[in-house]
């Protein structure tokens, strides 16, 4: 089973967040898969991870790119893994495939956006029956990640 994390956003947006927590997931020698909602997410997520940073960059590619499978970190709107990624990534409120062959998959939500909040909730539920650990994450108002009961 999977290690399952829902972040709740609350002190900022998932342009912020998102880079440092994938560039963590790397850092751990994993690949990852960030699934998006939709096309157009997709698209600006590609466009952010080249430009996040001034001295640096993510690298990346979408699914729409070749060679998808030598990809440390593929952004996506389908279910699939063909990089065979360690940890998948869901936002917008994406709807999961089947987790158990992830060591993490992570749910990142906008606390401040009703549809957000109540696809994490759903979720959640769908998690949890699925017999996952699951934890949930808050942020602080110095934006670290604090683990709530």
């Amino acid at each position: 089973m999977a290690e399952v994390l829902f972040y709740h956003l609350t002190e900022s947006t998932l342009y912020d967040a998102l880079p440092g927590l994938v560039e963590r997931s790397l850092q751990r020698g994993w690949k990852a898969v960030v699934q998006t909602g939709t096309e157009e997410r997709r698209d600006a997520l590609d466009t952010h991870f080249w430009t996040f940073r001034d001295d640096g960059f993510l690298a990346h590619a979408t699914d729409q790119d070749p060679y998808p499978e030598e990809q440390p970190v593929l952004l996506t709107i389908a279910d699939g893994s063909p990089n065979g990624a360690e940890i998948r990534f869901l936002v917008d409120g994406a709807e999961p495939p089947d987790l158990k062959s992830y060591e993490r998959a992570v749910f990142m939500f906008d606390g401040h956006d009703a549809t957000q909040l109540e696809a994490a909730r759903r979720h959640w539920k769908v998690m949890k029956t699925a017999g996952h650990d699951v934890t949930y994450w808050q942020q602080t108002p110095e934006k670290r990640w604090e683990r709530k009961a």
